[in-house]
Parts: C-alpha cells; structure tokens; sequence
C-alpha cells in the first residue's frame, strides 16, 4: 500500500527557512512524478512543485519559483521542499502526492496518492 508521509512543518518567522520532508514507501515510483500542493484555510489546493523521479527534472508554480527547491533523495526514498524567504502568505497545509507517468503537471486531479499533510505557518 503507497503511503506519503509528511513532515517538517511548523511555525517560522518571516524571512526563515523550512525544508519539509515527504517519506513514500509501498511501491517503486521510478515511474512517478511527485509533488508539493498547499491548502490555505478557505482556499483552493495549490501547485507549489513538482519532480520527475527518475531524472530529477523539475517544474514549479511560476509565484514561487526562486524561493521553493524540489528534490529527492533516491535512497531514502523521500522528497523535500526547501522553502526559503517564506513570508506570511505561505501559510497553509502542505500535501505530497504522487502520480504515475513522466510527465511534469500542477494538475491536482492527475495525482494518485496524497499524504495527511503538514502545517506550515509564517508569522509576521
């Protein structure tokens, strides 16, 4: 069974840096994009970046390009989001997710398997 964990989450100033961590077991996703979508309270599920497995390619929300890193560990197994100058309005839970295929998509609908999500806040 595919599980996505989350975590790294937490409260963090203005300005700060976060790296948040995304553990997936139960299959091989060689074969998979993942990726990182945000939620804020009353909002809409967002794209924030994406990463081709298998040859680290990356694609990111255009907003937040410069500020957010994708990347994978193959050995561990697991995805990090370095979010970097983040600022009050990054506030939001941030989900991983999976889909099958090659292709790079911010399409929330494409992805297959989703973890329980972790709170980021900013504070100002």
């Amino acid at each position: 069974q595919v599980q996505l964990v989350e975590s790294g989450g937490g409260l963090v100033q203005a300005g700060g840096s976060l790296r948040l961590s995304c553990a997936a077991s139960g299959r091989t996703f060689s074969g998979h994009v993942m990726g990182w979508f945000r939620q804020a309270p009353g909002q809409e599920r967002d794209f924030v970046a994406a990463i081709r497995w298998s040859s680290g390619w990356t694609y990111y929300a255009d907003s937040l390009k410069g500020r957010f890193t994708i990347s994978r560990d193959n050995a561990k197994n697991t995805v990090y989001l370095q979010m970097n100058s983040v600022k009050p309005e990054d506030t939001a839970a941030y989900y991983c997710a999976a889909k099958g295929g090659l292709s790079l998509s911010g399409d929330a609908k494409e992805f297959d398997y989703w973890g329980q999500g972790t709170q980021v806040t900013v504070s100002s």
